[in-house]
């Protein structure tokens, strides 16, 4: 069992930045992933990026390196450092975390983002 939970969300005016913190607790090293999403109103869960617990990390296309995912082991936490924010950034950011036995993602409750001037 592993619960996440995130923080930093929040209104940003547009060009701004926001860093977000995920959490992780319970069995944290059977996590062997982790990923940030993202969801709009109306629009499907999209994927922002994903890192090994070694620290390799894997970008959508879509991102256009605005985006950075880093990790801290010792404090079990996983970041999503956002710059240059655009409206059609707002949405609801979720962390999740894969384990391998079985095979399943656990999500945190989401955060949300809104970017408006």
């Amino acid at each position: 069992q592993v619960q996440l939970v995130e923080s930093g969300g929040g209104l940003v005016q547009p060009g701004g930045s926001l860093n977000l913190s995920c959490v992780a607790s319970g069995s944290i090293f059977s996590i062997y992933a982790n990923g940030w999403y993202r969801q709009a109103p109306g629009k499907q869960r999209e994927l922002i990026g994903t890192i090994t617990t070694g620290g390799s990390t894997d970008y959508a296309d879509s991102m256009e390196g605005r985006f950075t995912i880093s990790r801290d082991n010792t404090k079990a936490t996983v970041y999503l450092q956002m710059n240059s924010l655009k409206p059609e950034d707002t949405a609801v950011y979720f962390c999740s975390a894969r384990v391998p036995k079985p095979p399943y993602d656990y999500w945190g409750q989401g955060t949300q983002v809104t970017v408006s001037s």
